[in-house]
């Protein structure tokens, strides 16, 4: 008799739990794709929300050193990269233990100049493998730092190529499967700028730390003694942080002495999306995208990172002398501006920048079709998850094709998915067969797929080798969502 009486309060539990999760999955099939790219990290589940630590005072922002290069050999320059581990003052009190790039936290920024041939000399003296993956480069795939690339615990390992792109705003972090997350959390992340001639003659605002500004924003939490506890945090859908750190500082300001700024964000985040907006409401110009520039400046007044996105950005700040304003996501400010009373004029901004849009024609273009589904421990790629043993898909050097990407809203609605592909750089054709915005047709290498969604890119592989695509919301990496291509 009591068997049967659990068993029927069991039961009903089972059937309350079902009638709530089918609840929440039609109120999120009723959401559009661009509602769900709007949210913090499309999920039915409750985002953990930003806090703003008063007790900590505003402090100037943090400026990664430029990495100068080691020597030059036969046309050749050299650069030392080691990972390492260390400490930092991030917060009031206690050090926090870190990882870093030849520091205590992220690394520095490099600076590469198009046509130049160099060689990192990396580095690893983590007590454990690692990588390190050249975010959006476009170079050999033995070169690319991906997960088949690994650099042993206390080893090292050079790799030389040329650089071929144009100017840009790129990245490099950790890539070794199973320990990405927990690595770039701990503070494993740093800048590469690609400079040309085309940049020099648009006279943006160059002057490192003076108008133009590096902006990695990362979400983070602190135990009571200043410490990260990845592992305590850890989201199988995506781990947050409560608190923003920018450049590795806590409630950073900028002085501002020019009319005209520069902003180079970086999400650099494991999960967490940003929607950045100014705090008087009022516009900004988008110059680049992940590969570089715009073919024309784009007005905003907001503008969304998904984790691994770049964004480059000018404030015109002449009409705001003597004011404070704040770059912000929702209510919580991402970096404060303290804009002086007399300011030093600058060149306008040109009307034209470099990359054109793409178009699709459906007489030449290959289709390739990729479908994202899934949440948690359940994601997949194409309803598998990653095998470095298998390889996925295959592409022709040279060629130019279509790869149509599909988010399926398959568990309670779906979730967004950053995805992004090594060894190359794309354009976004449509968005469920749409003209994508302005400010999104330059070059990218990750792009933003709401549950729903149908992203057609156009994408072409000018390196051969085998390249990963994953979800750059780096659980969802660790948890098998990433596949390989190979490229003939």
């Amino acid at each position: 008799m009591k068997k049967s009486i659990w068993l029927s309060i069991l039961i009903g539990i089972l059937l309350l739990i079902s009638i709530a999760m089918i609840g929440l999955w039609l109120i999120n099939r009723g959401m559009t794709p661009n509602e769900h790219r709007n949210m913090d990290m499309g999920t039915q589940d409750e985002v953990l929300v930003l806090q703003e630590d008063k007790a900590e005072k505003l402090k100037p922002l943090q400026l990664p050193k430029i990495l100068a290069p080691s020597s030059k050999e036969n046309n050749t320059t050299i650069y030392d990269i080691e990972a390492k581990s260390g400490e930092a003052s991030i917060k009031s009190g206690e050090k926090t233990r870190t990882l870093g790039y030849n520091g205590n936290y992220l690394g520095p920024v490099i600076r590469l100049q198009k046509g130049e041939e160099v060689t990192f000399r990396t580095k690893n003296s983590l007590d454990e493998e690692t990588s390190f993956h050249w975010h959006g480069l476009v170079v050999p795939d033995d070169v690319d730092g991906g997960p088949n690339q690994i650099v042993q615990a206390n080893s090292e390992k050079s790799v030389n190529f040329q650089v071929s792109q144009d100017a840009a705003t790129l990245w490099f972090h950790p890539h070794p499967e199973g320990k990405t997350a927990k690595q770039v959390y701990e503070g494993l992340a740093g800048l590469i700028y690609i400079e040309d001639n085309n940049e020099k003659s648009k006279n943006l605002p160059s002057d490192y730390g003076k108008n133009d500004f590096p902006v990695v924003i990362q979400d983070r939490n602190f135990t009571a003694r200043n410490q990260f506890d990845y592992e305590a945090d850890k989201n199988s859908d995506g781990t947050q942080g409560e608190n923003l750190v920018i450049n590795g500082t806590i409630r950073p300001y900028i002085e501002v002495k020019y009319d005209r700024i520069r902003l180079r964000l970086l999400n650099g985040s494991n999960a967490r999306e940003y929607k950045l907006k100014m705090s008087n409401d009022t516009s900004f110009t988008q110059i680049a995208t992940d590969g570089g520039f715009l073919e024309k400046p784009a007005t905003l007044k907001s503008i969304q990172l998904a984790p691994g996105e770049r964004s480059e950005i000018i404030l015109d700040v002449a009409k705001e002398k003597g004011q404070t304003l704040e770059l912000k996501d929702g209510n919580t400010n991402v970096l404060t501006f303290k804009i002086a009373n007399s300011l030093l004029l600058g060149p306008p901004l040109p009307k034209e920048l470099g990359t054109k849009k793409a178009t699709k024609d459906p007489a030449t273009d290959k289709v390739e079709k990729i479908e994202l589904s899934g949440m948690g421990t359940m994601v997949r790629i194409d309803g598998q998850k990653f095998n470095k043993n298998r390889i996925d898909k295959v592409a022709k050097q040279g060629e130019e094709e279509i790869f149509e990407i599909t988010n399926q809203d398959d568990m309670m609605g779906g979730m967004n998915h950053p995805f992004h592909i090594h060894g190359t750089q794309f354009q976004i054709v449509s968005r469920n067969g749409k003209e994508v915005a302005d400010n999104e047709r330059g070059l990218k290498d990750t792009v933003l797929i709401a549950p729903n969604e149908k992203v057609q890119i156009k994408i072409r592989f000018t390196q051969k080798g085998l390249f990963v695509y994953h979800c750059h919301n780096l659980e969802h990496e660790e948890n098998g969502m990433m596949g390989q291509i190979n490229v003939i």
